[in-house]
């Protein structure tokens, strides 16, 4: 099904595109994926710049009009290409409820949706258009499926940007979250040097909670422990204010309660949260692996956690609650591996990276290390932006990248 749409600035051509559930069964079950391409109005074929979006679980951006941002930018050379990757947005979702009548089915389910799939889903619709070779861009989870796709369809590429998305190849995840976690204690020592009152106002908030039934809007009891994943701002350039803002609120009123279960995003995409330590296994099992390592200095000085995912969560968030037996099982898979080391390393697609000095999410000097094994890659290593920089300033950071390509 096709449908195509002019808007002030753009053609819009939204597509979708049945792909196998389980590529290596073909005859099996399919699902849908969703496609929006975006091009300039003026007639020009431009080659495709598939867009791979952070997550996982999210869908990719929706293009403004006339289009603003990066897209604005890559209009100028490409015909975007956004993809809902599966499970998101208008492709077939992953919801509240899964197919499966038992835990283990539902697993096997979920265990479908990581980024390999998700570039063997990029492939078999690239096959569909006709295209040759397209360029890529990762944006955090998105780079982290751009590795991938370096890893097993090179010839199909033309070039990738990567945008805080350089994932460790190969690494222990225990090694992985135990650095996310010191990045993260820096971030509140920061945001409470900055905001030195909120100290106060956070533990307070947080006893509180856990000595009071605090319903928010959907009815979910609001705990200390999930008011603490408000952190999640901290990896964001507007986020510290984002943070206080919210702490400014009188407690309890419904200005707060709001803004707290607004401010963090399990709920509406629960593969978010259900799949996301699975982002880092690369060929093993995580093991609740942020839960396990969570330092007690987390706790004791009533800092905010981050993008860590904790068995408890399927207690506190009602919308998880229907994935929690699924949830278990997948942290005990032992996942395949996602990126082929040799391939990357004698790898000859262009290749630029940005790597944010102080990202909360993306460790940089993991990132520089995988830098330094993807053979050709352009590192742009700056302290100008958070994990954020395609959002916040998304035509200087595109362009540089491609600016960077260029050059070689």
């Amino acid at each position: 099904m096709t449908a195509i749409y002019r808007v002030p600035g753009a053609v819009l051509t939204e597509r979708e595109h049945t792909v196998p559930l389980r590529h290596d069964a073909r005859d099996g079950e399919t699902i849908t994926v969703f496609s929006r391409e975006v091009a300039a109005p003026d007639g020009t074929h431009r080659p495709y710049l598939v867009f791979l979006q952070g997550g996982p679980g999210f869908e990719a951006a929706r293009p403004t009009s006339p289009p603003s941002g990066w897209i604005r930018r890559a209009l100028a050379d490409y015909r975007v290409l956004l993809l809902d990757q599966r499970g998101t947005g208008r492709s077939s979702p992953v919801g509240r409820h899964l197919p499966g009548a038992t835990p283990e089915a539902q697993a096997d389910y979920l265990a479908q949706f990581r980024a390999d799939a998700i570039v063997r889903d990029a492939e078999h619709i690239r096959r569909e258009l006709g295209v040759a070779r397209w360029s890529v861009l990762g944006q955090s989870f998105g780079g982290f499926a751009a590795m991938s796709y370096l890893s097993r369809a090179p010839d199909a590429l033309a070039e990738v940007f990567i945008t805080g998305g350089l994932a460790p190849i190969g690494l222990p995840v225990d090694d992985i979250y135990r650095a996310t976690y010191v990045r993260l204690i820096e971030k509140n020592r920061a945001y409470f040097a900055r905001y030195p009152g909120d100290l106060a106002r956070s533990r307070e908030l947080m006893r509180r909670l856990d000595a009071e039934d605090v319903r928010l809007p959907s009815g979910d009891r609001l705990t200390a422990r999930r008011f603490r994943q408000l952190g999640l701002w901290l990896g964001d350039s507007a986020g510290f204010e984002l943070l206080h803002h919210v702490l400014e609120l009188p407690f309890g009123s419904l200005a707060f309660l709001h803004d707290v279960e607004a401010g963090v995003r399990f709920t509406r995409n629960p593969i978010y949260a259900t799949l996301h330590e699975s982002s880092y296994a690369d060929g093993v099992a995580t093991r609740w692996s942020a839960a396990r390592l969570v330092p007690d200095e987390i706790a004791a000085e009533g800092y905010f956690t981050a993008e860590h995912v904790f068995p408890w969560m399927w207690e506190d968030y009602g919308a998880l609650a229907p994935h929690a037996a699924a949830a278990e099982r997948l942290a005990a898979h032992p996942w395949p591996r996602l990126y082929d080391a040799d391939q990357l390393r004698r790898n000859e697609v262009p290749v630029a990276a940005t790597i944010y000095v102080n990202d909360l999410y993306v460790e940089r000097r993991f990132a520089e290390d995988t830098a330094a094994a993807i053979r050709g890659l352009v590192p742009w290593i700056t302290n100008e932006y958070e994990h954020n920089g395609l959002r916040a300033d998304g035509e200087r950071v595109l362009g540089r990248l491609i600016d960077l390509v260029r050059r070689g």
